[in-house]
C-alpha cells in the first residue's frame, strides 16, 4: 500500500472515503483486483474499475493531472494511470484548502501554495510507486541471502564496499 500525507482534515477525508465506498458498495471490487471506491464505477455489474472499463472500450488508461489543479494552472498536467489519479492524486487535492484549490479571485499566493501542494502530492506519490518496492525488495533478498550464505554474506564480495562505516 502506497505512503499518503495525512489529510489536513482527518474527518473529511474519511467521509469522502465513506461517501465513495457507499456509491460502489462495501467490499466491492473489479475482476483485476482494484478496490479503491474512487477507482470503481457506480452502478456498473459486475463492477469494474475505471482502468478496465476504458480498456474495455480501448480507450486511454491515464488521465491528465492538473499538478496545482485547473483554476491554478489549467496548462501544466502529467499522464498518470486513471486509477491512481482518481484515487490517490485528485483524492489528495481534495484535502486542500478549498480557497487554494478553487481560488475563485486568482491570488497569486494560493497558486503558489497549489504548486507547492501539487508538488508534494506528486512526490509522495511518486515515491511510494517507485522507490519504496526496492527497499522491501532489497532487504527480502538481504534475508534471503542471510539465510544462504551466513549473516555476513557480502564481506568476500565486492558489496563490501558499501558496508556501513561503524
Amino acid at each position: 500500500m502506497r505512503k499518503r500525507l495525512p489529510p489536513r482534515d482527518p474527518r473529511s477525508a474519511h467521509r469522502r472515503k465513506v461517501t465513495a465506498a457507499r456509491r460502489v458498495g462495501e467490499g466491492n471490487f473489479c475482476k483485476c483486483g482494484e478496490s479503491r471506491p474512487e477507482a470503481l464505477i457506480p452502478g456498473s455489474n459486475p463492477m469494474v474499475c475505471a482502468k478496465c472499463n476504458r480498456k474495455a472500450d480501448e480507450h486511454n488508461q491515464t488521465d491528465l493531472h492538473h499538478i496545482a489543479g485547473v483554476a491554478n494552472n489549467p496548462t501544466i498536467t502529467i499522464g498518470m494511470p486513471v486509477n491512481d489519479h482518481r484515487a490517490e492524486l485528485s483524492s489528495a487535492q481534495q484535502d486542500w484548502p478549498q480557497k487554494t484549490l478553487r481560488n475563485p479571485e486568482r491570488s497569486p499566493l494560493l497558486s503558489g501554495a497549489a504548486h507547492i501542494r501539487g508538488f508534494v502530492d506528486t512526490l509522495v506519490y511518486l515515491v511510494g510507486e517507485f522507490l519504496l518496492w526496492v527497499a522491501d525488495m532489497l532487504e527480502l533478498l538481504d534475508t534471503f541471502l542471510e539465510g544462504k550464505l551466513g549473516p555476513k554474506w557480502w564481506h568476500h564480495t565486492k558489496l563490501k564496499a558499501f558496508e556501513p562505516s561503524s
